[in-house]
């Protein structure tokens, strides 16, 4: 009822307008229920409109979550890798222990041949375990091929080759022989031959050739009487126009196999006395050829950018096994393709000399060879187990961000049980009531009244 000028109104409540509100307070009642109900799942957020800011925050949340656990499975997947590809270089590195063992018991000279010749055969079966260790599997893919992982990576000759005979230097002869501006290193020199059967060797980064007896024993000498390194004087002579004209690589490929087969491939030696005719030395030996590339797998641990001296799971037959005087890369007298396999060629060759009953050259030369590729392995070791620990040190941070992010979207899309029981009791009771109530209020239909 309304009053208006002194006159009274009185409003008429027809029965469709009370039924008409009394529905929409229920159907109200019950959306509310509804959607507390939706939360037994355990999950408050289910839409937008549910709590935007809320929402947001859980989209965040997940996103950061999902990259967390992509990252773990890289690792995961990574660190199998790795353990696998230590395994084998655990065994790699062992078989290195024996090797050099064996060199040293053939360095006797008490040893008559057939002594030399069954030392050779467990040398050469050392080495074939090598290649075996180096051919290690995970499913389907071989460790140490680089990205081309499909492919078998080492493979030994059926039949040996002609390869150039090298002397890998000893500590003392590279400290006389290298210089502060020698460029690169010196760790080897060819050994050449003159028409009398004479030994010389070819320092390859400057064209100097040194007598046989100045590389074992004129060179103490002159450390003795106070030289420190090598001086003009020293050589017997030159090879002219080596480091233009001629390169390692014009007579031999990067396994050291040598090209002119026939002639052994004469050079001619500048010396004071005129020009000495040599040619390079070469030794019928098996040969190990590498398969893979020199490529890295990378398995990202964390966000950002690649870092390539962590990130790669692999090695490579050149991380494993170096370079020789036959590959080294960046080098002008090389064309810079790496073998991948230069230290197993140099062990075979030391297989090589030993069975050919050279009991003083493996007393020195075998014993530098067996070091030097010991020394190899063992820091492609060293490093794959520094990888190792730098991608478990990332997995356990990881596991940190994992169950912080987890305990972040818990915090903001997880239902309080307590207080969802409540309301719920409370909405169904008001649902319930309300249900009690219409049917006393309401008024009847024509239905009711026949």
């Amino acid at each position: 009822m309304t009053k208006k000028k002194g006159k009274v109104y009185i409003m008429r409540i027809s029965s469709t307008m009370m039924t008409h509100n009394y529905l929409k307070q229920l159907n109200g009642s019950y959306e509310t229920y509804t959607k507390l109900f939706e939360q037994s799942d355990g999950k408050k957020l289910h839409r937008a409109s549910d709590d935007a800011v809320g929402y947001s925050k859980y989209l965040r949340y997940q996103n950061s979550l999902t990259n967390v656990q992509q990252f773990q499975d890289d690792i995961t997947t990574a660190v199998s890798w790795m353990k696998n590809s230590d395994a084998a270089l655990v065994n790699v590195t062992e078989r290195m222990k024996e090797f050099k063992g064996k060199v040293v018991q053939a360095g006797n000279s008490t040893n008559n041949e057939d002594d030399m010749h069954d030392i050779a055969k467990e040398l050469l079966a050392s080495v074939q375990e090598v290649v075996a260790d180096m051919n290690a599997q995970i499913g389907d893919r071989y460790l140490f091929s680089g990205q081309s992982d499909t492919t078998m990576p080492f493979q030994i000759s059926d039949e040996k080759k002609p390869r150039g005979e090298t002397k890998t230097l000893s500590e003392a002869q590279q400290s006389f022989f290298n210089t502060a501006s020698d460029k690169p290193t010196v760790t080897q020199m060819l050994k050449m031959v003159d028409d009398d059967k004479n030994v010389y060797y070819l320092n390859v980064t400057d064209g100097r050739v040194y007598s046989q007896e100045f590389m074992e024993n004129g060179f103490k000498d002159k450390v003795a009487g106070g030289q420190a390194h090598v001086k003009d004087g020293d050589q017997v002579g030159v090879i002219s126009g080596w480091t233009n004209s001629k390169k390692v690589s014009d007579y031999f490929d990067s396994n050291g196999i040598i090209k002119d087969t026939a002639a052994g491939t004469a050079v001619d030696m500048t010396t004071s006395g005129g020009t000495v005719s040599l040619k390079f030395a070469v030794t019928e030996q098996y040969i190990v050829t590498y398969k893979g590339d020199a490529k890295y797998i990378s398995m990202v641990k964390k966000t950002g950018g690649v870092d390539k001296a962590t990130d790669s799971v692999n090695q490579t037959g050149q991380d494993v096994f170096g370079s020789d005087i036959f590959d080294t890369p960046g080098l002008s007298y090389t064309d810079g393709n790496a073998s991948g396999t230069a230290m197993l060629n140099e062990l075979l060759y030391t297989v090589a000399k030993i069975d050919s009953a050279d009991y003083h050259w493996a007393a020195n030369d075998g014993l530098t060879i067996s070091d030097a590729a010991h020394a190899q392995v063992l820091g492609a070791q060293t490093t794959m187990a520094a990888r190792q620990q730098a991608y478990t040190a990332a997995s356990d941070m990881l596991t940190t961000q994992d169950e912080s992010i987890t305990s972040d979207i818990t915090d903001v899309s997880s239902t309080d049980v307590a207080y969802l029981a409540t309301k719920l009791m409370e909405y169904q009771t008001i649902y319930s009531l309300s249900l009690s109530v219409g049917s006393k209020i309401l008024p009847g239909t024509l239905a009711d009244y026949l």
